[in-house]
């Protein structure tokens, strides 16, 4: 996965409505997200894909808010997929099938995402 993707090739990888996405990337920071002036759409990087598949998943698994969710993900995936919690609850994520089902919904979503059109729409 070497480069950025747009936020409807993310949405299509992850299940989720672009829209949806689309908001949670507007109100909340996550690392991989390169974001632009107004006008500009957003990318996402390969480091930021795990942590919003990750995001994705503790929100429809477990009903975490998206919040928390993401500052669950972002510790799960700096920690080798390990969440000690201060009141001695362990939460463990196996990874590898993780980003394994990334990269081939990843692929897939790249062969049947539109490609953003680009300059000012014709008349």
């Amino acid at each position: 996965m070497p480069r950025a993707y747009t936020v409807g090739t993310v949405a299509l990888a992850l299940d989720v409505p672009s829209k949806w996405l689309d908001n949670i990337l507007s109100h909340h920071s996550v690392p991989g997200v390169v974001q632009g002036r107004q006008g500009v759409s957003r990318k996402v990087a390969p480091e930021g894909l795990l942590q919003l598949a990750l995001t994705v998943r503790l929100i429809k698994d477990l009903g975490i808010p998206a919040p928390s969710a993401l500052q669950l993900a972002a510790t799960i995936s700096e920690s080798d997929g390990t969440y000690h919690s201060p009141s001695g609850i362990t939460l463990s994520v196996d990874l590898s099938p993780v980003r394994s089902n990334l990269e081939t919904r990843l692929a897939h979503a790249v062969e049947i995402a539109p490609v953003p059109r680009r300059g000012r729409p014709s008349r």
